[in-house]
Protein backbone atom coordinates (compact mmCIF):
# COMPACT_ATOMS: atom_id res chain seq x y z
CA UNK A 1 0.00 0.00 0.00
CA UNK A 2 1.81 3.13 -1.25
CA UNK A 3 0.40 5.82 1.12
CA UNK A 4 0.60 3.95 4.41
CA UNK A 5 0.46 6.22 7.51
CA UNK A 6 3.46 5.91 9.84
CA UNK A 7 2.96 4.67 13.40
CA UNK A 8 3.30 7.15 16.32
CA UNK A 9 5.67 6.50 19.24
CA UNK A 10 2.88 5.30 21.55
CA UNK A 11 2.25 2.43 19.12
CA UNK A 12 5.76 1.10 19.77
CA UNK A 13 5.63 1.77 23.52
CA UNK A 14 2.33 -0.12 23.76
CA UNK A 15 3.73 -3.05 21.82
CA UNK A 16 6.78 -3.14 24.11
CA UNK A 17 4.49 -3.38 27.14
CA UNK A 18 2.60 -6.19 25.40
CA UNK A 19 5.82 -8.18 24.94
CA UNK A 20 6.64 -8.06 28.65
CA UNK A 21 3.08 -8.86 29.76
CA UNK A 22 2.85 -11.88 27.46
CA UNK A 23 6.23 -13.05 28.80
CA UNK A 24 4.78 -13.08 32.33
CA UNK A 25 1.34 -14.43 31.40
CA UNK A 26 2.49 -17.30 29.20
CA UNK A 27 5.48 -18.02 31.39
CA UNK A 28 2.93 -19.05 34.01
CA UNK A 29 0.14 -20.38 31.80
CA UNK A 30 2.02 -22.68 29.43
CA UNK A 31 3.63 -24.74 32.18
CA UNK A 32 0.72 -24.67 34.59
CA UNK A 33 -0.58 -28.12 33.66
CA UNK A 34 2.87 -29.57 34.35
CA UNK A 35 2.93 -27.64 37.64
CA UNK A 36 -0.37 -29.08 38.82
CA UNK A 37 0.73 -32.59 37.82
CA UNK A 38 3.88 -31.96 39.87
CA UNK A 39 1.66 -31.09 42.85
CA UNK A 40 -0.38 -34.27 42.31
CA UNK A 41 -3.67 -32.82 41.06
CA UNK A 42 -5.92 -34.58 38.53
CA UNK A 43 -6.71 -33.51 34.96
CA UNK A 44 -10.25 -32.63 36.04
CA UNK A 45 -8.94 -30.35 38.77
CA UNK A 46 -6.51 -28.79 36.33
CA UNK A 47 -9.32 -28.29 33.82
CA UNK A 48 -11.42 -26.47 36.42
CA UNK A 49 -8.56 -24.08 37.21
CA UNK A 50 -7.86 -23.49 33.51
CA UNK A 51 -11.52 -22.66 32.90
CA UNK A 52 -11.66 -20.24 35.83
CA UNK A 53 -8.41 -18.58 34.77
CA UNK A 54 -9.35 -18.16 31.11
CA UNK A 55 -12.92 -17.07 31.89
CA UNK A 56 -11.79 -14.15 34.03
CA UNK A 57 -8.90 -13.35 31.69
CA UNK A 58 -11.24 -12.85 28.77
CA UNK A 59 -14.60 -11.76 30.22
CA UNK A 60 -13.18 -9.00 32.44
CA UNK A 61 -12.22 -6.98 29.31
CA UNK A 62 -15.93 -6.65 28.59
CA UNK A 63 -15.91 -4.10 31.44
CA UNK A 64 -12.31 -2.89 31.55
CA UNK A 65 -12.50 -1.84 27.91
CA UNK A 66 -15.39 0.48 28.70
CA UNK A 67 -13.58 1.92 31.72
CA UNK A 68 -10.52 2.57 29.55
CA UNK A 69 -12.67 4.43 27.02
CA UNK A 70 -13.99 6.67 29.79
CA UNK A 71 -11.06 7.18 32.19
CA UNK A 72 -8.07 6.66 29.90
CA UNK A 73 -5.91 3.72 28.92
CA UNK A 74 -2.91 4.74 31.03
CA UNK A 75 -4.81 4.85 34.34
CA UNK A 76 -6.44 1.47 33.78
CA UNK A 77 -3.10 -0.05 32.73
CA UNK A 78 -1.61 0.97 36.09
CA UNK A 79 -4.61 -0.49 37.94
CA UNK A 80 -4.06 -3.80 36.16
CA UNK A 81 -0.43 -3.95 37.29
CA UNK A 82 -1.41 -3.27 40.91
CA UNK A 83 -3.80 -6.24 40.72
CA UNK A 84 -1.31 -8.44 38.83
CA UNK A 85 1.73 -8.22 41.09
CA UNK A 86 0.43 -9.55 44.45
CA UNK A 87 -1.58 -12.25 42.66
CA UNK A 88 1.52 -13.68 40.99
CA UNK A 89 3.51 -13.56 44.24
CA UNK A 90 0.76 -15.59 45.97
CA UNK A 91 1.64 -18.58 43.76
CA UNK A 92 4.88 -18.88 45.72
CA UNK A 93 2.99 -19.40 48.98
CA UNK A 94 -0.18 -21.34 48.17
CA UNK A 95 -0.24 -25.04 47.26
CA UNK A 96 -3.79 -26.13 48.17
CA UNK A 97 -6.29 -26.64 45.36
CA UNK A 98 -8.63 -23.91 46.64
CA UNK A 99 -5.71 -21.54 47.13
CA UNK A 100 -4.36 -22.18 43.64
CA UNK A 101 -7.82 -21.77 42.11
CA UNK A 102 -8.41 -18.43 43.87
CA UNK A 103 -4.92 -17.20 43.00
CA UNK A 104 -5.33 -18.04 39.33
CA UNK A 105 -8.75 -16.35 39.41
CA UNK A 106 -7.00 -13.20 40.68
CA UNK A 107 -4.31 -13.40 38.00
CA UNK A 108 -7.00 -13.91 35.37
CA UNK A 109 -8.85 -10.84 36.65
CA UNK A 110 -5.69 -8.71 36.48
CA UNK A 111 -4.86 -10.00 33.01
CA UNK A 112 -8.44 -9.28 31.94
CA UNK A 113 -8.18 -5.66 33.03
CA UNK A 114 -5.02 -5.35 30.92
CA UNK A 115 -6.05 -7.20 27.77
CA UNK A 116 -8.15 -4.71 25.76
CA UNK A 117 -5.88 -1.75 26.46
CA UNK A 118 -2.99 -2.43 24.10
CA UNK A 119 -5.17 -3.62 21.22
CA UNK A 120 -7.40 -0.60 21.89
CA UNK A 121 -4.32 1.63 21.66
CA UNK A 122 -3.39 0.04 18.34
CA UNK A 123 -6.93 0.63 17.05
CA UNK A 124 -6.86 4.27 18.20
CA UNK A 125 -3.61 5.12 16.40
CA UNK A 126 -4.15 3.22 13.13
CA UNK A 127 -6.26 4.00 10.08
CA UNK A 128 -7.42 2.26 6.92
CA UNK A 129 -3.96 2.44 5.35
CA UNK A 130 -2.03 0.70 8.14
CA UNK A 131 -4.57 -1.24 10.22
CA UNK A 132 -3.74 -4.75 8.96
CA UNK A 133 0.01 -4.19 9.28
CA UNK A 134 -0.50 -2.56 12.69
CA UNK A 135 -2.46 -5.49 14.06
CA UNK A 136 0.05 -7.86 12.46
CA UNK A 137 2.91 -6.15 14.32
CA UNK A 138 0.86 -6.21 17.52
CA UNK A 139 0.20 -9.93 17.12
CA UNK A 140 3.88 -10.58 16.39
CA UNK A 141 4.82 -8.78 19.62
CA UNK A 142 2.24 -10.82 21.53
CA UNK A 143 3.88 -13.97 20.27
CA UNK A 144 7.43 -12.83 20.85
CA UNK A 145 6.63 -12.43 24.54
CA UNK A 146 4.58 -15.64 24.54
CA UNK A 147 7.54 -17.47 22.99
CA UNK A 148 10.39 -16.45 25.28
CA UNK A 149 8.26 -16.51 28.46
CA UNK A 150 7.71 -20.31 28.55
CA UNK A 151 11.33 -21.00 27.52
CA UNK A 152 12.80 -19.00 30.40
CA UNK A 153 10.11 -20.09 32.85
CA UNK A 154 10.69 -23.71 31.84
CA UNK A 155 14.39 -23.46 32.58
CA UNK A 156 13.69 -21.72 35.88
CA UNK A 157 11.09 -24.26 37.02
CA UNK A 158 13.63 -27.03 36.40
CA UNK A 159 15.49 -25.40 39.32
CA UNK A 160 12.47 -24.23 41.34
CA UNK A 161 8.91 -23.30 40.40
CA UNK A 162 9.21 -20.26 42.68
CA UNK A 163 11.93 -18.83 40.43
CA UNK A 164 9.54 -18.94 37.48
CA UNK A 165 6.86 -17.09 39.45
CA UNK A 166 9.35 -14.47 40.68
CA UNK A 167 10.45 -13.79 37.10
CA UNK A 168 6.83 -13.10 36.13
CA UNK A 169 6.46 -10.69 39.06
CA UNK A 170 9.58 -8.77 38.00
CA UNK A 171 8.04 -8.36 34.54
CA UNK A 172 4.99 -6.64 36.04
CA UNK A 173 7.19 -4.12 37.87
CA UNK A 174 9.02 -3.39 34.61
CA UNK A 175 5.70 -2.82 32.79
CA UNK A 176 4.64 -0.36 35.49
CA UNK A 177 7.80 1.70 35.00
CA UNK A 178 7.47 1.75 31.20
CA UNK A 179 3.85 2.88 31.45
CA UNK A 180 4.51 5.64 33.98
CA UNK A 181 7.44 7.17 32.11
CA UNK A 182 6.84 6.47 28.41
CA UNK A 183 3.17 5.68 27.64
CA UNK A 184 1.25 8.67 26.26
CA UNK A 185 -2.54 8.52 26.10
CA UNK A 186 -3.56 8.05 22.44
CA UNK A 187 -5.70 10.76 20.87
CA UNK A 188 -9.31 9.78 20.38
CA UNK A 189 -12.78 11.08 21.17
CA UNK A 190 -13.13 11.01 24.96
CA UNK A 191 -16.18 9.32 26.47
CA UNK A 192 -18.06 11.30 29.14
CA UNK A 193 -20.81 8.75 29.79
CA UNK A 194 -21.28 7.24 33.25
CA UNK A 195 -20.46 3.61 34.00
CA UNK A 196 -24.17 2.87 33.91
CA UNK A 197 -24.35 4.41 30.44
CA UNK A 198 -21.38 2.34 29.34
CA UNK A 199 -22.98 -0.86 30.62
CA UNK A 200 -26.12 0.02 28.71
CA UNK A 201 -23.96 0.48 25.59
CA UNK A 202 -22.58 -3.03 26.11
CA UNK A 203 -26.12 -4.31 26.34
CA UNK A 204 -27.04 -2.43 23.15
CA UNK A 205 -24.12 -4.07 21.31
CA UNK A 206 -25.05 -7.51 22.62
CA UNK A 207 -28.73 -6.87 21.83
CA UNK A 208 -27.78 -7.11 18.18
CA UNK A 209 -28.80 -10.75 17.78
CA UNK A 210 -26.74 -11.23 14.63
CA UNK A 211 -23.58 -9.96 16.34
CA UNK A 212 -24.23 -11.89 19.57
CA UNK A 213 -24.79 -15.15 17.70
CA UNK A 214 -21.57 -14.51 15.82
CA UNK A 215 -19.71 -14.10 19.14
CA UNK A 216 -21.20 -17.34 20.51
CA UNK A 217 -20.19 -19.24 17.36
CA UNK A 218 -16.66 -17.82 17.58
CA UNK A 219 -16.47 -18.78 21.25
CA UNK A 220 -17.55 -22.39 20.86
CA UNK A 221 -16.08 -23.21 17.45
CA UNK A 222 -12.90 -21.15 17.29
CA UNK A 223 -11.75 -20.08 20.73
CA UNK A 224 -12.72 -23.31 22.54
CA UNK A 225 -10.50 -25.59 20.40
CA UNK A 226 -7.90 -22.80 20.25
CA UNK A 227 -7.52 -22.72 24.04
CA UNK A 228 -7.80 -26.49 24.35
CA UNK A 229 -4.66 -26.71 22.19
CA UNK A 230 -2.68 -24.49 24.57
CA UNK A 231 -4.22 -26.03 27.71
CA UNK A 232 -3.02 -29.51 26.78
CA UNK A 233 0.01 -29.27 24.50
CA UNK A 234 2.69 -28.83 27.18
CA UNK A 235 1.36 -31.82 29.15
CA UNK A 236 1.01 -33.86 25.96
CA UNK A 237 4.62 -33.30 24.99
CA UNK A 238 6.01 -33.57 28.52
CA UNK A 239 4.04 -36.65 29.63
CA UNK A 240 2.71 -38.51 26.58
CA UNK A 241 5.48 -38.16 24.01
CA UNK A 242 8.98 -39.59 24.25
CA UNK A 243 10.88 -36.41 25.11
CA UNK A 244 14.19 -38.30 25.25
CA UNK A 245 13.69 -39.47 21.65
CA UNK A 246 12.58 -35.98 20.70
CA UNK A 247 15.78 -34.58 22.19
CA UNK A 248 17.83 -37.17 20.29
CA UNK A 249 16.11 -36.32 16.99
CA UNK A 250 16.68 -32.60 17.47
CA UNK A 251 20.25 -32.99 18.72
CA UNK A 252 21.32 -34.27 15.32
CA UNK A 253 19.99 -31.08 13.72
CA UNK A 254 20.68 -28.30 16.23
CA UNK A 255 23.37 -29.70 18.51
CA UNK A 256 23.41 -30.13 22.28
CA UNK A 257 24.43 -26.54 23.05
CA UNK A 258 21.43 -24.97 21.36
CA UNK A 259 19.05 -27.61 22.74
CA UNK A 260 20.16 -26.85 26.29
CA UNK A 261 17.80 -23.85 26.12
CA UNK A 262 14.80 -26.16 25.70
CA UNK A 263 15.84 -29.22 27.71
CA UNK A 264 17.10 -30.66 30.97
CA UNK A 265 19.16 -33.69 31.94
CA UNK A 266 17.21 -36.38 33.80
CA UNK A 267 18.41 -38.54 36.69
CA UNK A 268 19.97 -41.02 34.23
CA UNK A 269 22.04 -38.33 32.52
CA UNK A 270 19.87 -38.29 29.39
CA UNK A 271 18.71 -35.08 27.77
CA UNK A 272 14.98 -34.57 27.40
CA UNK A 273 12.89 -31.72 26.05
CA UNK A 274 10.95 -29.59 28.54
CA UNK A 275 7.35 -29.66 27.30
CA UNK A 276 6.41 -26.02 27.79
CA UNK A 277 9.52 -24.69 26.01
CA UNK A 278 8.31 -25.93 22.60
CA UNK A 279 4.55 -26.28 23.18
CA UNK A 280 3.52 -22.94 21.75
CA UNK A 281 3.38 -21.09 18.45
CA UNK A 282 4.99 -17.84 19.53
CA UNK A 283 8.42 -18.35 17.98
CA UNK A 284 6.86 -19.18 14.60
CA UNK A 285 4.36 -16.34 14.66
CA UNK A 286 6.94 -13.75 15.71
CA UNK A 287 9.00 -14.54 12.62
CA UNK A 288 6.23 -14.83 10.05
CA UNK A 289 3.22 -12.82 11.30
CA UNK A 290 4.03 -9.55 9.54
CA UNK A 291 4.61 -11.38 6.25
CA UNK A 292 1.33 -13.28 6.63
CA UNK A 293 -0.49 -10.03 7.48
CA UNK A 294 0.93 -8.30 4.41
CA UNK A 295 -0.34 -11.15 2.24
CA UNK A 296 -3.73 -11.49 3.91
CA UNK A 297 -4.58 -7.76 3.84
CA UNK A 298 -5.42 -8.16 0.15
CA UNK A 299 -8.18 -10.69 0.86
CA UNK A 300 -11.56 -10.46 2.56
CA UNK A 301 -11.69 -11.12 6.29
CA UNK A 302 -14.10 -14.06 6.60
CA UNK A 303 -12.69 -16.23 3.75
CA UNK A 304 -9.21 -15.60 5.18
CA UNK A 305 -10.43 -16.57 8.66
CA UNK A 306 -11.97 -19.83 7.42
CA UNK A 307 -8.78 -20.72 5.57
CA UNK A 308 -6.90 -20.36 8.84
CA UNK A 309 -9.35 -22.68 10.60
CA UNK A 310 -8.88 -25.33 7.92
CA UNK A 311 -5.11 -25.24 8.46
CA UNK A 312 -5.63 -25.51 12.24
CA UNK A 313 -7.75 -28.62 11.70
CA UNK A 314 -4.89 -30.24 9.78
CA UNK A 315 -2.56 -29.34 12.66
CA UNK A 316 -4.77 -31.17 15.17
CA UNK A 317 -4.68 -34.33 13.07
CA UNK A 318 -0.88 -34.24 12.84
CA UNK A 319 -0.59 -33.66 16.60
CA UNK A 320 -2.51 -36.88 17.23
CA UNK A 321 -0.35 -38.83 14.81
CA UNK A 322 2.80 -37.79 16.71
CA UNK A 323 1.83 -40.19 19.51
CA UNK A 324 1.54 -43.22 17.23
CA UNK A 325 4.06 -42.32 14.49
CA UNK A 326 7.29 -40.35 14.50
CA UNK A 327 7.46 -38.18 17.62
CA UNK A 328 9.20 -35.32 15.82
CA UNK A 329 6.20 -34.81 13.56
CA UNK A 330 4.75 -32.90 16.52
CA UNK A 331 6.63 -29.89 15.14
CA UNK A 332 4.68 -30.11 11.89
CA UNK A 333 1.46 -30.10 13.92
CA UNK A 334 2.62 -27.02 15.83
CA UNK A 335 3.68 -25.33 12.57
CA UNK A 336 0.30 -25.97 10.92
CA UNK A 337 -1.54 -24.67 13.97
CA UNK A 338 0.71 -21.60 14.01
CA UNK A 339 0.05 -20.84 10.35
CA UNK A 340 -3.67 -21.23 10.91
CA UNK A 341 -3.48 -19.01 13.98
CA UNK A 342 -1.56 -16.32 12.07
CA UNK A 343 -4.14 -16.32 9.32
CA UNK A 344 -7.26 -16.45 11.50
CA UNK A 345 -6.76 -14.90 14.95
CA UNK A 346 -5.45 -11.38 14.21
CA UNK A 347 -7.77 -11.09 11.23
CA UNK A 348 -10.94 -11.86 13.17
CA UNK A 349 -9.87 -9.45 15.94
CA UNK A 350 -9.13 -6.74 13.39
CA UNK A 351 -12.47 -7.45 11.70
CA UNK A 352 -14.42 -6.91 14.94
CA UNK A 353 -12.58 -3.70 15.86
CA UNK A 354 -13.17 -2.28 12.37
CA UNK A 355 -16.92 -2.76 12.51
CA UNK A 356 -16.72 -0.48 15.57
CA UNK A 357 -16.56 3.35 15.56
CA UNK A 358 -13.07 4.47 16.66
CA UNK A 359 -14.35 6.05 19.87
CA UNK A 360 -15.89 2.69 20.87
CA UNK A 361 -12.86 0.55 20.06
CA UNK A 362 -12.42 -0.51 23.69
CA UNK A 363 -16.11 -1.39 23.95
CA UNK A 364 -16.09 -3.61 20.88
CA UNK A 365 -12.81 -5.25 21.85
CA UNK A 366 -14.46 -5.97 25.20
CA UNK A 367 -17.40 -7.73 23.55
CA UNK A 368 -14.93 -9.62 21.36
CA UNK A 369 -13.29 -10.92 24.52
CA UNK A 370 -16.68 -12.30 25.57
CA UNK A 371 -16.35 -14.82 22.74
CA UNK A 372 -12.81 -15.65 23.85
CA UNK A 373 -14.06 -16.05 27.42
CA UNK A 374 -16.79 -18.45 26.36
CA UNK A 375 -14.22 -20.65 24.64
CA UNK A 376 -11.72 -20.40 27.49
CA UNK A 377 -14.32 -21.17 30.16
CA UNK A 378 -15.43 -24.32 28.33
CA UNK A 379 -11.99 -25.50 27.23
CA UNK A 380 -10.64 -26.75 30.55
CA UNK A 381 -13.73 -28.45 31.93
CA UNK A 382 -14.33 -30.23 28.61
CA UNK A 383 -11.10 -31.02 26.81
CA UNK A 384 -8.61 -31.17 29.69
CA UNK A 385 -10.95 -33.57 31.51
CA UNK A 386 -11.45 -35.54 28.29
CA UNK A 387 -7.67 -35.61 27.86
CA UNK A 388 -7.43 -37.48 31.17
CA UNK A 389 -10.10 -39.96 30.03
CA UNK A 390 -8.32 -40.76 26.75
CA UNK A 391 -4.96 -40.92 28.55
CA UNK A 392 -6.34 -43.52 30.95
CA UNK A 393 -7.62 -45.48 27.94
CA UNK A 394 -4.10 -45.56 26.52
CA UNK A 395 -5.14 -43.51 23.47
CA UNK A 396 -4.29 -39.93 24.37
CA UNK A 397 -4.04 -39.11 20.63
CA UNK A 398 -7.85 -39.31 20.42
CA UNK A 399 -8.06 -35.89 22.04
CA UNK A 400 -6.51 -34.29 18.94
CA UNK A 401 -8.77 -36.16 16.55
CA UNK A 402 -11.77 -34.96 18.59
CA UNK A 403 -10.51 -31.39 18.33
CA UNK A 404 -10.11 -31.76 14.56
CA UNK A 405 -13.73 -32.90 14.27
CA UNK A 406 -14.86 -30.01 16.48
CA UNK A 407 -12.97 -27.48 14.33
CA UNK A 408 -14.29 -28.98 11.10
CA UNK A 409 -17.88 -28.59 12.31
CA UNK A 410 -17.06 -24.99 13.21
CA UNK A 411 -15.86 -24.22 9.68
CA UNK A 412 -19.13 -25.48 8.23
CA UNK A 413 -21.19 -23.58 10.79
CA UNK A 414 -19.40 -20.23 10.27
CA UNK A 415 -19.63 -20.63 6.49
CA UNK A 416 -23.36 -21.33 6.78
CA UNK A 417 -23.83 -18.33 9.10
CA UNK A 418 -22.17 -15.92 6.66
CA UNK A 419 -24.05 -17.33 3.67
CA UNK A 420 -27.38 -17.05 5.51
CA UNK A 421 -27.05 -13.75 7.41
CA UNK A 422 -24.24 -12.00 5.50
CA UNK A 423 -21.04 -10.35 6.71
CA UNK A 424 -20.69 -7.19 8.80
CA UNK A 425 -19.59 -3.92 7.17
CA UNK A 426 -16.08 -2.70 8.01
CA UNK A 427 -15.73 1.06 8.47
CA UNK A 428 -13.39 3.17 6.35
CA UNK A 429 -11.88 5.11 9.25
Amino acid sequence: MSNRTSFPSVFWVANSIEVVERFAYYGIYMGFGIYMEYLGYSKSQLGAVQSIFLFFSYVTPLFSGTLADKYGFKKVLIISYLAYLPSILLLIYTKSFSGIALTMLSIGLAAGIFKPLISGTVRAVTDKSNKTLGFGIFYAMVNFGASIGPVIAGKLRAISWNYAFMAAAICIVFMLLITIFFYKEPEREKQEASLGDKLREIWEVLSDIKFSVFLIILGTFFWLPFWAFFNMLAMYIDSSLDTIQLYSDLKGIFGATFLSIFSEVDENGQGKILGETISHTGYIIFIFQVLVSRISESYKAIPTFLTGLLIITAGFLVMGYANVGSVSIVFLGILLFAIGEMVSSPRIQEYITWIAPKEKAGLYMGTNFLAVGIGGALSGITYTSLYGYFDNMGHVEYIWYTLALHQGIGILLIYGYVKTLGEFVELEK
